[in-house]
């Protein structure tokens, strides 16, 4: 018989900041070298391969300091309150 309990999944605060920042930088490095971060970082998330990500400003080593869910959990969890805060939800 399955478990139906609910498994949680919890990242502290901390990394919530240190995600961002990550992401933002990475973001950055990629918009300066002519990528669509957006695609590069998607890119990065779906597969674990680093080379989506440039060398440029150390973004390639930058991006790798946090597990790909971390960097996932932060993505939908400032998504969804932008779309709690806009009234969207």
């Amino acid at each position: 018989m399955a478990n139906s309990e609910t498994v949680m999944f919890n990242v502290d605060k901390e990394k919530y900041n240190e995600a961002r920042e990550l992401l933002l930088s990475v973001y950055q490095a990629l918009k300066e070298k002519g990528y669509n971060p957006v695609n590069q970082i998607v890119g990065y998330i779906l597969s674990g391969d680093p080379t989506y990500i440039t060398n440029h400003q150390d973004a390639r080593s930058i991006i790798r300091r946090l597990e790909r869910d971390e960097l996932l959990e932060e993505i939908l969890r400032f998504y969804l309150e932008e779309s709690i805060n806009k009234g969207s939800v």
